[in-house]
């Protein structure tokens, strides 16, 4: 047996995908994941100093790190949304990720920071109190402020927009904005100077214009002028990551990667943008397989893993609709063939691993009812059907790796009842 290694955890915040899902999937005799016994909840955030003391404390003799650096600076990710820090507080808080590299050379940092959402509702559970009266015009203000800015609407619809929002309010919203941009600025030079390995961006609920995507298009404007567009990625996600990072560092640790090959139910789910997300479903799957340290092939008889997509071929609906009343949702996704090709690979032997994309936030029950007359639930390698649709990929992809190293155990089985998938 070989030596227990030790990795370090600081979650995005405290709810079991971020907090929970890493430790029950990849918590083995090999591999020892240690958490913050106390974060903060919601709109309270967790204590930064505490957090700094488990870091300091906790890397000294570990493999690596799989650090949000949401949590490390604004105690969460609901509290990266609504805080009144000033930028040179949360710059000294991000010299703790110097500290740790300078003390333990040795030390894997991979790193995760999000790239601030700007959601299309009237609500404030998640957000700054005046999003409950302003939020979708917040959301609408941003997509015309960026199309203006992309000559592809008139100044007056924008202004007209922008003045049925108070001055104040705007002003807090995007002060913040800018704050939490800088920060992302911030943290791509520590990547540049070596005291981060790994660094991805997710966007967490994003569109394709919007506060969001200029947020993302100056960052990774950033990254190009540094030259590091081949190392630092952006994709859709965010409650996943800690699971794909995980999986990258032990596919690190092992020294060896699984082979992916993505069959689709549809080939057309390929240009499909599935809600919440900015880009094309392939794209954001290609994403999802580099960030977890796999190797995606082309062909399915070189693939370690076969990534199955449920997604259908234009707009994506939401899981409480099904079943879809669209005639085309069920058409030109080819289940009866899909299954036959499932039973085929897994007879010869090849891992499952089921992404159940068909609608977002929530798994299709239909696929499920398939998948238990065939009584091979519990017998592919990887199932996920939850959230949004990067969150069901990178859950997928990380059973799929731990299946890869450590086989099919009834670690990797019981994790499927763990998350309870809906």
């Amino acid at each position: 047996m070989s030596m227990m290694k030790k990795i370090v955890l600081l979650p995005l915040d405290e709810r079991p995908c971020n907090y929970d899902f890493p430790y029950e999937l990849f918590q083995s005799d090999e591999i020892k994941i240690v958490r913050p016994n106390q974060l903060g909840s919601k709109k309270s955030p967790a204590d930064i100093e505490q957090i700094k003391t488990f870091l300091l404390k906790e890397c000294e003799n570990a493999y690596g790190v799989i650090l949000s650096v949401d949590m490390l600076l604004y105690g969460g990710l609901i509290p990266s949304r609504i805080h009144r820090v000033d930028e040179e507080t949360l710059k000294k808080r991000l010299r703790t990720i110097r500290e740790l590299k300078q003390k333990n050379p040795q030390l894997k940092v991979y790193a995760f920071q999000c790239i601030m959402r700007c959601p299309n509702y009237n609500g404030d559970e998640e957000e700054p109190d005046y999003y409950a009266a302003y939020g979708e015009k917040i959301f609408k203000e941003g997509v015309l402020k960026h199309k203006y800015h992309l000559a592809m609407t008139e100044e007056k619809e924008w202004q007209q927009v922008r003045m049925e929002i108070p001055s104040e309010v705007l002003i807090d919203y995007e002060k913040r904005r800018e704050i939490n941009r800088n920060l992302n600025m911030e943290t791509i030079g520590y990547y540049k100077d070596g005291y981060i390995d790994t660094l991805v961006f997710p966007q967490d609920d994003s569109a394709p214009y919007g506060y969001t995507a200029m947020d993302q298009m100056a960052i990774r404007r950033k990254i190009q002028k540094e030259c590091l567009t081949d190392e630092i990625l952006i994709y859709s996600g965010a409650d996943e990551v800690a699971l794909t990072l995980t999986s990258r560092m032990i596919n690190n640790m092992k020294e060896s990667s699984p082979k992916v090959y993505v069959k689709y139910a549809t080939e057309a789910a390929k240009n499909m943008i599935p809600l919440y997300e900015g880009v094309r479903l392939s794209t954001t799957i290609s994403y999802h397989i580099l960030s977890a340290g796999c190797v995606q092939v082309e062909t399915d008889d070189k693939a370690d893993v076969i990534l199955v997509i449920t997604a259908p071929d234009d707009r994506m609906e939401e899981a409480w609709t099904q079943p879809s009343i669209s005639p085309n949702y069920n058409a030109e996704r080819n289940m009866p063939e899909m299954f036959r090709y499932i039973l085929r690979q897994m007879e010869a032997g090849k891992r499952i691993a089921i992404a159940d994309n068909a609608y977002a936030n929530g798994g299709e029950l239909d696929l499920i009812h398939m998948l238990d007359k065939h009584q091979i639930l519990m017998k592919v390698c990887a199932y996920a059907g939850w959230n949004t649709n990067g969150n069901t990929l990178g859950t997928t992809l990380a059973q799929a790796v731990y299946d890869y190293h450590f086989g099919d155990t009834g670690q990797r089985r019981n994790f499927i009842h763990f998350y309870k998938p809906i």
